[in-house]
């Protein structure tokens, strides 16, 4: 999920007048962190459809699920155009998870307002969400904290297990989704951890090492 894979620098380098070769800015503006700006987009239109028809009904529970999972592979799109194209933005740095913060969290929050999921689950990772997002920010003037392969891993797994609480399954599948979710609260909270150790490393002026260089 930008450009979950913003992890490259985000200039070029260009040839200029005497061989001697320049940095390119990214521009701002482009396929990859569109992509990202659309999946922000899609968070209320994702509530809407959970919530029609009183939440539990099986035609709007599975167009919730569609638009969940169509948001969810903008993730991974716009990570690839941007490494692929060299599209990398600070922008997309800091936007790619704060997308990904708002879809996990808006979808985690709707599950346990219909009484699909346990609210202590959401809670643990809602706040490791918002903290890691302060977190972010609170270090910006330091640098930015890309999204890492574990970050990627935690909202794939995050994203699979919600998916499998979306839809209507039969109830045999509970004990799976359970599963799915009780993995997903691991990698949270493991992947939480190591972002507070880069965010101290920053701080100390420790650039932190971004997987895809």
């Amino acid at each position: 999920m930008a450009s979950g894979g913003h992890q490259d620098s985000g200039t070029e380098a260009a040839p200029v007048s005497g061989g001697v070769p320049h940095e390119k800015p990214v521009p701002v503006v482009n396929i990859a962190n569109i992509l990202t700006v659309l999946r922000i987009f899609l968070v209320p239109v994702f509530l809407v459809t959970l919530f029609m028809d009183g939440g539990h009904s099986t035609f709007w529970r599975i167009i919730a699920t569609i638009v969940f999972a169509v948001a969810a592979i903008t993730d991974r799109i716009d990570g690839q155009l941007a490494r692929k194209y060299g599209l990398v933005t600070d922008f997309g740095k800091l936007a790619d998870p704060i997308a990904d913060k708002a879809l996990i969290g808006a979808a985690l929050v709707g599950l346990s307002m219909l009484g699909d999921l346990s609210w202590w689950v959401t809670a643990i990772i809602a706040a490791r969400e918002l903290g890691i997002t302060l977190m972010r920010f609170a270090v910006l003037r330091h640098g930015v904290i890309p999204a890492g392969r574990g970050g990627k891993l935690k909202t794939l797994v995050q994203s699979l297990a919600i998916g499998m609480y979306l839809l209507p399954l039969p109830a045999g599948w509970a004990t799976v989704s359970a599963i799915a979710m009780g993995l997903a609260v691991f990698l949270t909270v493991v992947t939480g951890l190591d972002y507070v150790i880069q965010a101290v490393r920053l701080r100390a002026g420790v650039h932190p090492h971004e997987p895809g260089q």
